[in-house]
């Protein structure tokens, strides 16, 4: 048990230190700038989009729109967006009542954004977004110009907000449990993925493929579609988006608990058989390696360390490392629970295969 424990951390650490090396060497390359479209889902995102909406209009890119895809809110999403809509004829609002049957809700609400957009290339955006600089969606579109030809860009966000001990688990496991650096050099569709908060495209790539359509019930639609632009030829790359764009995910950790239980089975393949494979493995990894030996003690804090320090998350998250995997135990059982059970919600509707799509919580 102790060779098997040393070699999976020895792995990872390979993974983290490669991922480490290619996000150095990204490069950008000025761009042409073409018309870009920002799309944006948003359910009950009245607060997040006082935000984002401001950081948006003052972009200097020289051409771009902002589609809001006001995804049958409750709160005051439409309004927030009419007002900024007047005050900026870039900014435009969409309404929906929900998504049909077989749809999952912000997968209707972006398929149905690029339906009305006018760009040459798609920036998907979550509404707790918020951009960093006046010069972020320059900086993006040169990240793309300097990938290789055929590349979805997507990235490593700055993180804030509430339930860190679980939010800093993110970026932990894309950077030691996907090597980057393969993933054009494979043509293996299980590497490919993106970050569902933001990623760009170009338009006539997005429709000849048209991935939200391919993938209309997908709660973990990122992962899902950053694989089938794979198996077609795209290359997913990963940039360090940490002083662009920042994503306000979670208010606390309840709220952060509540989130990933809708994606924390789906990460770990989303059945049964593969749950029971890579849940014990986690959970001997992460968890009870360092009652074995003290190097894996050392080797947990390390790779989280790492990980925090390019996530810009405070040392004294890094220090609570040990408390933050235990919680990441209890959150895959708690997901795959919910799944199970169709116990799934979030923004007010039952998600995950074993509940109706888009169906009213009660």
């Amino acid at each position: 048990m102790t060779l098997f424990l040393a070699a999976v951390h020895a792995v990872h650490w390979l993974i983290l230190l490669g991922n480490v090396v290619y996000l150095r060497r990204q490069r950008r390359r000025a761009a042409a700038y073409p018309a870009l479209s920002v799309l944006i889902p948003a359910r009950n995102e009245e607060e997040n989009l006082r935000r984002l909406l401001p950081t948006l209009r003052a972009q200097d890119y020289p051409g771009f729109e902002v589609l809001v895809y006001d995804d049958g809110s409750e709160d005051g999403t439409g309004r927030v967006v009419a007002e900024a809509a007047a005050q900026d004829a870039r900014i435009r609002g969409l309404r929906g009542e929900g998504p049909p049957p077989g749809w999952v809700g912000k997968v209707h609400a972006l398929y149905r954004a690029t339906r009305e957009a006018r760009g040459a290339r798609y920036l998907f955006l979550d509404a707790d977004a918020e951009l960093l600089r006046p010069d972020a969606l320059r900086r993006l579109a040169d990240r793309l110009a300097g990938a290789p030809d055929g590349a979805v860009l997507t990235g490593l966000t700055r993180l804030r907000g509430g339930g860190r001990l679980v939010v800093s688990l993110v970026p932990n496991a894309i950077l030691t449990g996907l090597p980057w650096p393969l993933v054009r050099r494979l043509p293996l569709a299980s590497l490919g993925a993106l970050n569902g908060q933001c990623w760009m495209i170009s338009a006539d790539a997005y429709h000849h493929h048209e991935p939200h359509e391919a993938h209309p019930d997908e709660v973990l639609e990122d992962v899902r579609i950053g694989r089938y632009l794979k198996a077609r030829g795209m290359t997913p790359v990963l940039a360090d988006l940490h002083d662009d764009v920042a994503i306000h995910m979670y208010r606390d950790l309840g709220d952060a608990w509540r989130g990933f239980r809708k994606n924390a089975y789906l990460i770990l393949g989303g059945r049964v058989p593969l749950f029971f494979v890579l849940a014990p493995l986690y959970l001997f990894t992460f968890v009870l390696a360092p009652f074995f030996s003290l190097w894996f003690l050392l080797s947990l804090y390390g790779l989280k360390l790492v990980t925090d320090r390019l996530g810009r998350f405070p040392l004294w998250l890094t220090a609570l490392a040990p408390l933050s995997y235990a919680l990441g135990a209890l959150q895959q059982i708690d997901s795959a629970v919910a799944h199970w059970t169709g116990h799934v919600a979030w923004k007010g509707r039952r998600v995950g295969a074993a509940a109706p799509t888009g169906e009213a919580v009660p």
